[in-house]
């Protein structure tokens, strides 16, 4: 089968080459070319008719080993892709293509995380419902897909907003509502302790008296809410009345990792506020140390590594109970440095702290100083003022002030070290959520404890003996020998840091007021969501405010029609207001009469949604087992494509390829929700990605005018001065230009349409492939492109005759010079596949090419290897080259052209001769000439018999092929 190009003439441009790809890609389509078969259900191929076409996957498909290929999901956003977008789904349908041609039975499939803000913010923004949005979004991003010729399968593409997806999305989180961290529990298939296990187990522990209850009631004796109010504090999806982030100009809150460093929301950059609300939790905290342990059996990148170790910010340290002046209580801190307790001038508890309250005194001592009273007449009132301010700031801007603000609450509490009495102060540098809310400061050996001192007038004591040139009026960070650390029964001056730290923390324990602990960065993920367009949650409350699981059979919960889109108190700008979600306005909706085992009732459903993460959490088990109806995924099935491997010990997909931006935020919750499953048996897998790739960004010059706003790239004029230099113009107004990434802010997309209609999908494909190495970023050039359509051109004109469109390839079979050059760009090319290097892969079947058109004419047993490592890369121009050198059958699954050895050796080595260590000569050679043959040429050489001038030979010592050293009588 080839394709008719008559109509548009034989010349490769845009025109044949649109016909072309359209061609080959009806009939990849109509063959199911890619389509990849499971070992179980409806996709296994005994089920799968395709496998009978000519151009459909081989037979033994299934039998071969899998190879699970996957890139991170695509948001369907209005203006669909530009062309940065196709970088990774390029990237990955090229390795896929190849290891097709290895020999692997390869999954491949592409579906859409529909569900979030953006549809959300333009259906309040314009009263259009965001399905209609996201529906239309997809199909227009569906038809850019497919204009590129990516392998996927497309039986198995879904969106997170169909209702099959959501049933399961809902059941997962039913099983990790339904679930506890046990940590005296078997990790699954591993080593260590800790795991999940259904809450049943909790609580038949309660039951039998095995673990008390909190207030040592008997489990029988508490009502069903009371049992509840027990079980929140161990489900692993609960709610909770917490500081939360709240963005009132998005009308909903986020997660710590949806806010940044700014305190700004992630999307949008409206500014957030802290409020303490009811919402819903994950407990992703008690997978900390898995979490971390983990990521040594992936390959992923060392960025992503470190910023997730970062991010859950494991340290090992000491709670200390510092005793209270004047009480029987102490204020528990946790440090890093218990060795720096001699240098412990105050303590500072966060403004959230639950101690604040009895630590504030009735009223101001009168040798309290005035900077310490924040202005008002008593202690109550201060840390009132001042607690209603923190409230208003985010972590981060708590965190980063270089204004060190707080308030003494009128009491001290003993430094057991020195027995010095210290002052306890209020203060929004502290954060409830690390540690204990609570630190003891050492002004000497901590920046921000330095800044806060000389705010305040408070003293600092070095511990840690600073370098002699060290500025004596900034605290010191760094390494060194304990310094005024001696009491009479502990004395660690003279010691090192580490083994300071262990002394004072064992004399610490023995009195009773310390003991050795970790904690951790990572805050349990905050999983409400006030906003309309995402999975509702399969939970109702009874009329006590119980929440209770609905049972399977009730799935999915349909989101509800409702008259407006937006939060009720949906404000942009007020930072008092209050999120109340768009589905609170459906009451029938949120009051439904159902029976739950005990008569019909009436309950309330959750009206908050949850997060768009949920979906892309999970995803990879559902590409795996997409129409499966009655499990999340067969198990079958996850093993194949997921289970554990000898090189992928925690399993997961072979690779998985996106963006770094999702370093935390996604990866962090994949992870954690496949651990779950993993621990309840539902997995083989513990980890949902073994290798990891982050391809780089696509960057292009974008311009902006003299208010440094950006303006249409595309519309912008480049002129020429009379000293050549260029200007850049934008109607009648010259701009200033600058690189950046490539998308809508910076107003510089590029539309991968425009490349078809110019060039041809397969243009498009070897240019993105050819700008470089796929982790890193590159400059588009529209200019640039045509390279890569030349070289397809040259590439056809070794088959095809542009006059006639008549066959040009030659009879007979190649010369050793053109086998020696293709058995070469083989060897290379192969390697450069296996490590993805696509661009130097691209560069070596140039070098081919060139070499063939230089020869004038080229024989089908060179020709035949260059269509297929041209394959991965222009698949429909090579498709259609391999149909007129005759083949009947797709290219797809052909195997993948190996070098012949004989053609990698070398024709000569050059082998240096010495003469007192100096070089005399260099010969060609033989690379298998014999040490005797090397050393004869060697001594015959008029260069050495120059140098010897005459003179014996002592000793020869040869290293066949490349050295000969002669050493003369002296």
């Amino acid at each position: 089968m080839t394709t008719n190009p008559e109509e548009t003439g034989f010349r490769y441009d845009a025109e044949l080459a649109e016909k072309i790809e359209s061609t080959w890609q009806r009939t990849w389509e109509q063959a199911g070319t890619f389509h990849t078969p499971n070992p179980t259900g409806d996709l296994s191929q005994d089920l799968d008719a395709s496998s009978a076409s000519a151009y459909g996957p081989p037979s033994d498909l299934g039998e071969r080993e899998s190879l699970y290929i996957m890139d991170m999901f695509p948001y369907p956003s209005g203006a669909g892709l530009h062309v940065g977008h196709p970088l990774g789904y390029l990237g990955t349908d090229v390795y896929g293509r190849y290891q097709r041609m290895r020999g692997r039975n390869v999954m491949h499939a592409l579906s859409y995380d529909a569900f979030g803000l953006p549809a959300d913010l333009y259906a309040v923004q314009t009263g259009q419902h965001p399905r209609i949005t996201t529906d239309a979004n997809m199909a227009n991003m569906k038809a850019q897909l497919r204009r590129l010729g990516l392998a996927h399968d497309e039986r198995r593409s879904f969106a997170t907003t169909d209702d099959d997806f959501v049933k399961w999305t809902q059941w997962i989180f039913l099983q990790i509502f339904n679930s506890w961290y046990d940590p005296e529990a078997q990790t699954p298939g591993e080593d260590g302790t800790g795991a999940a296990r259904p809450i049943s187990t909790l609580i038949e522990q309660f039951a039998t008296g095995q673990r008390p209850t909190p207030d040592g009631r008997p489990w029988q004796e508490l009502s069903h809410a009371e049992q509840e109010t027990v079980l929140q504090d161990f489900r692993l999806a609960y709610v909770s009345e917490s500081p939360v982030n709240w963005a009132p100009g998005l009308g909903t809150v986020l997660a710590n990792e949806e806010v940044t460093a700014d305190g700004l929301s992630e999307r949008g950059n409206f500014p957030v506020y802290t409020r303490t609300l009811r919402q819903w939790n994950m407990r992703i905290t008690p997978y900390a140390d898995r979490l971390i342990d983990d990521l040594d059996a992936l390959d992923w990148p060392s960025a992503v590594h470190r910023m997730q170790v970062n991010w859950i910010g494991r340290s090992k340290g000491a709670l200390l109970r510092l005793p209270l002046t004047g009480s029987e209580s102490s204020v528990e801190v946790y440090t890093t440095r218990p060795d720096t307790l001699f240098g412990a001038a105050y303590l500072v508890l966060s403004p959230e702290h639950p101690q604040v309250a009895e630590l504030t005194a009735a009223e101001w001592d009168p040798q309290t100083p005035e900077q310490w009273r924040g202005g008002a007449a008593s202690p109550a009132e201060a840390i009132a003022a001042y607690q209603r301010a923190a409230a208003a700031k985010t972590d981060a801007d708590r965190q980063q002030s270089r204004e060190k603000t707080g308030i003494f609450t009128g009491s001290y509490a003993e430094n057991p070290a020195t027995g010095q009495q210290i002052p306890i102060f209020v203060a929004d540098y502290v954060l409830m959520g690390y540690g204990t809310g609570a630190i003891m400061a050492v002004p000497a050996e901590d920046a921000r404890d330095w800044e806060f001192a000389k705010e305040f007038g408070l003293p600092y004591v070095r511990t840690v003996q600073p370098p002699a040139d060290h500025d004596e009026d900034t605290p010191y960070t760094g390494p060194g020998v304990m310094i005024n650390s001696a009491n009479a029964e502990v004395d660690v001056n003279g010691l090192a840091v580490d083994e300071a730290k262990a002394r004072v923390t064992a004399w610490l324990a023995e009195k009773g007021l310390a003991e050795g602990s970790t904690q951790y960065r990572l805050r349990d993920w905050l999983f409400s969501r006030q906003r309309y367009w995402g999975e509702p949650f399969p939970i109702v409350y009874d009329e006590t405010g119980t929440p209770i699981a609905l049972p399977d059979e009730m799935l999915p919960v349909e989101l509800p029609e409702v008259d407006n889109f937006a939060p009720r108190t949906f404000a942009p700008d007020d930072a008092d207001s209050q999120p109340e979600p768009a589905l609170g306005r459906n009451r029938d909706w949120v009051e439904v009469e159902l029976d739950l085992g005990d008569g019909p009732r009436t309950y309330f459903r959750e009206t908050n949604t949850m997060p768009n993460w949920a979906g892309s959490s999970w995803y990879q088990l559902r590409y795996a087992d997409p129409h499966n109806s009655s499990a999340v995924v067969d198990p079958v099935n996850e093993e194949y494509w997921l289970g554990p491997r000898d090189a992928k010990p925690r399993g997961g997909a072979d690779l998985y390829v996106g963006g770094q931006e999702h370093a935390v935020l996604h990866l962090l919750y994949a992870r954690f929700w496949h651990k779950v499953l993993h621990d309840l048996g539902y997995l083989t897998s513990s980890e949902p990605f073994h290798r990891l790739v982050n391809q780089g960004y696509i960057q292009a010059y974008a311009y902006t005018d003299s208010r440094g706003v950006y303006v249409p790239a595309a519309e912008v004029e480049e002129r020429a001065g009379d000293d050549g230099e260029l200007t850049f113009w934008y109607q009648g107004e010259q701009v200033n230009r600058e690189y950046g990434k490539i998308g809508k802010s910076l107003k510089n997309s590029v539309m991968p349409d425009e490349m078809y209609d110019a060039y041809g999908a397969d243009t498009f494909r070897v240019y993105e492939m050819s700008m470089g190495p796929i982790e890193q970023d590159r400059p588009w050039e529209t200019r640039a492109v045509v390279g890569a359509q030349r070289f397809l051109q040259r590439v056809w004109r070794l088959f095809v005759d542009e006059t006639t469109g008549e066959s040009v390839i030659a009879e007979g079979t190649a010369d050793p010079e053109t086998l020696k050059v293709a058995h070469q760009v083989i060897a290379g090319v192969r390697d450069d596949m296996d490590h993805l290097r696509f661009n130097t892969a691209i560069s070596k079947l140039i070098v081919l090419t060139n070499h063939l058109t230089k020869q004038g004419a080229a024989t089908a047993d060179v020709l035949e290897p260059l269509a297929i490592m041209l394959s991965p890369f222009a698949p429909h121009l090579a498709e259609e080259l391999w149909s007129r050198l005759g083949h009947e059958s797709s290219i797809t699954y052909v195997d993948f052209p190996e070098a012949d050895p004989a053609y990698l050796v070398a024709d000569t080595v050059t082998a240096v001769v010495q003469v007192k260590g100096k070089v005399r000569a260099r010969l060609d050679v033989a690379p298998d000439i014999s040490e005797a043959d090397l050393e004869a040429l060697a001594l015959e050489s008029s260069n050495v018999q120059r140098a010897l001038g005459g003179a014996g030979v002592r000793k020869v010592i040869v290293k066949a092929p490349k050295l000969v050293n002669i050493v003369p009588e002296a």
